[in-house]
């Protein structure tokens, strides 16, 4: 008599209803899929993780141009301030102090005797 059921019946995958929805919810399939579902979360984490650390890198990378852009104001501030120092009519200003005075003479080269 078990010959005689419906062909339906017997075949799950010819049947639209089994072989829907219905046969991922049940037990055993959802527990095969453990291992996929344990990926996707994994995966998930990696994602946030990776989110959080370009916002951190940015962050640094932000305070790092900012530092640059306030040396790079320095050092030329520095370097005009030594180039007007180092004019020859400052020169003579700094070095009159210490008794130093202007050559107004050619310098006169010694030269050895053999």
């Amino acid at each position: 008599m078990q010959e005689q059921q419906n062909p339906k019946e017997r075949n799950p995958e010819s049947n639209p209803d089994a072989s829907g929805w219905k046969r991922w919810l049940n037990y055993q399939s959802v527990v095969r899929q453990v291992p996929f579902f344990l990926f996707l979360t994994v995966l998930a984490v990696v994602y946030i993780y990776n989110g959080h650390y370009a916002d951190k890198t940015i962050r640094n990378i932000n305070r790092t141009e900012k530092e640059v852009k306030e040396l790079k104001y320095e050092y030329v501030a520095v370097k005009s301030e030594v180039m007007f120092q180092s004019k020859p009519s400052e020169l003579i200003k700094a070095v009159e102090p210490l008794g130093l005075k202007e050559l107004v003479q050619s310098p006169v080269v010694l030269k050895e005797e053999k």
